[in-house]
């Protein structure tokens, strides 16, 4: 679902004023029923934890971290089975989750001899039956299934939606017989950032060449959109090199020649390190103009860097022309 930055600022707008839970979800479908679910929930989530940044760090202060663990104590002593805790994070709106967080590293400072780990942490958010008090492990359970933005289980299932849409996404370029290494192929080449899915015979479409193809599950806005930019895409993008040194198609450079161990063979360890490293830094190990598939949508003025090499699109394209059909063209 493409939208207007209009379209976008008015869902984000509605967002505003509504609190984090499933219920706010289903109104949000009711007052923009033309919109599919998946992109409002991914909307949802993002604008929420923007919110979250915004707001962090008045809940991590002395005295918040004090006072929201008092009235924690106080709460499970009156009734222990009460969701004192997501009831806590509701008033003060704080995610449910980090909410959960914040008192049971409290709690561990307090019963444990030494300051617990961030991986103690993390298990016990994970799986709070590791956590020894039953009380406190129930409350923190209570706020980790009912935390629809943060949090292991939404970890989990964000993990899940991503890895399914890149399945998908292999599955669409065996159809369409295209030839191409993933993410783990380039990895064991010695390539340290990667695209999903390189391309080794590049197609076209929409008349732009196509290298690569980056699958993102989620919706693209601008604070997303530009992270991923200055943090990946950019950096699949490379300058053309001379025709001497690589393959062409067109007036499009093709750069996909990845570390060669014969070029390391006799060399010392910290020349071999030092070769790795200028390789990687090399214009010729990148991959030059791809695709960013934003399956559940994106702002349509953030499809403002064709000519500079970045395609979005929110759907696996139809239209793709292939090498063969250029070669078989009057």
């Amino acid at each position: 679902m493409i939208l207007t930055k209009a379209q976008y600022d008015e869902i984000a707008q509605c967002l505003v004023s509504v609190p984090p839970t499933r219920q706010s979800l289903r109104k949000l479908k009711q007052r923009f029923p033309s919109q599919s679910q998946a992109t409002l929930l991914s909307i949802f989530s993002q604008e929420y934890q923007k919110h979250i940044k915004r707001t962090h760090a008045k809940h991590h202060t002395s005295e918040a971290i004090e006072s929201y663990y008092q009235r924690y104590l106080d709460g499970v002593a009156k009734n222990g089975a009460a969701p004192v805790l997501l009831e806590l994070s509701n008033e003060v709106d704080y995610a449910p989750s980090l909410m959960a967080r914040i008192i049971l590293e409290r709690f561990l400072q307090e019963h444990e001899e030494t300051p617990p780990s961030k991986s103690v942490i993390n298990s016990m958010l994970r799986d709070p039956s590791q956590i020894p008090d039953g009380v406190l492990a129930n409350q923190v359970y209570q706020c980790i299934v009912n935390d629809c933005c943060y949090g292991p289980l939404v970890d989990c299932i964000k993990h899940a939606i991503g890895h399914e849409h890149e399945v998908l996404l292999r599955d669409l370029l065996l159809e369409k017989n295209l030839s191409f290494l993933d993410e783990d192929q380039l990895r064991a080449k010695g390539y340290d950032k990667t695209p999903d899915f390189i391309l080794q015979v590049p197609v076209a479409v929409e008349g732009h060449i196509i290298h690569w193809i980056e699958s993102k599950a989620s919706f693209g806005d601008e604070c997303s959109h530009h992270a991923y930019l200055h943090d990946q895409f950019w950096s699949y993008w490379n300058r053309c090199e001379p025709l001497s040194a690589c393959g062409h198609w067109g007036q499009h450079i093709l750069c996909h020649r990845p570390p060669d161990s014969s070029d390391l063979k006799g060399n010392s360890s910290s020349d071999m390190q030092r070769k790795k490293k200028a390789s990687a830094a090399s214009p010729e190990f990148r991959f030059g103009p791809g695709l960013v598939i934003y399956w559940y949508g994106f702002i349509q003025e953030l499809d403002c860097n064709r000519e500079r090499g970045i395609l979005l699109k929110a759907c696996f394209p139809t239209d793709i022309v292939t090498l063969c059909h250029s070669l078989a063209s009057p």
